[in-house]
């Protein structure tokens, strides 16, 4: 199972920090909405390895068979390994760049809201909630497990959904080697 978790789960990192590093090297405005919902569509391309993983340990290990429980093992064991490379890689992002993504981030915001005509109080709220923020990005362990937390969501939903679908011995069933 082990190794199972940590080939997929090294392909889904892979996957998802070359997208995202794209992303960011192709994206200017990174406050835009669009953005973020690129960023999750790359998690959701990158997390298809989740569903590969199961399939591949369900076929080879469990002989076309696997309860939900291991499904769910497997499935949330590659899905932490991709986080875990997807916050290494956006921590390397920000030290090469040298950018400052959460002062970009806070001031887009704040200006966002400045030319919507925001009231005295709400701008003072936004300009605290960014102070707060700062503090959490600028403390790196805070900062990788806050970029984890991005993934995790987005990967449990993913492994859910795989391992109660694989749970089935007919959902894309193992090919029988003769056979082909």
């Amino acid at each position: 199972m082990v190794r199972t978790i940590v080939i997929w789960g090294l392909v889904g990192g892979v996957i998802v920090a070359a997208l995202m590093q794209a992303s960011m090297y192709f994206m200017d405005d990174h406050t835009n909405p669009a953005s973020m919902w690129l960023g999750y569509l790359t998690m959701l391309i990158a997390l298809s390895t989740v569903f590969l993983g199961i399939k591949q340990y369900r076929d080879q290990v469990g002989g076309g068979v696997i309860t939900f429980w291991r499904g769910l093992a497997v499935g949330l064991g590659i899905a932490v390994v991709a986080a875990v490379i997807y916050s290494a890689s956006w921590e390397a992002y920000l030290a090469i760049s040298g950018k400052d993504f959460i002062g970009e981030y806070s001031a887009q915001m704040i200006a966002d809201a400045q030319a919507r005509n925001a009231s005295a109080r709400e701008l003072a709220e936004l300009r605290a909630q960014a102070a707060e923020w700062r503090a959490i990005y600028d403390n790196p362990p805070l900062r990788f497990l806050m970029t984890m937390a991005e993934m995790l969501p987005v990967a449990v939903v993913v492994t859910l959904l795989s391992a109660f679908a694989l749970r089935f011995p007919n959902v894309l069933p193992a090919r029988d080697p003769v056979a082909a």
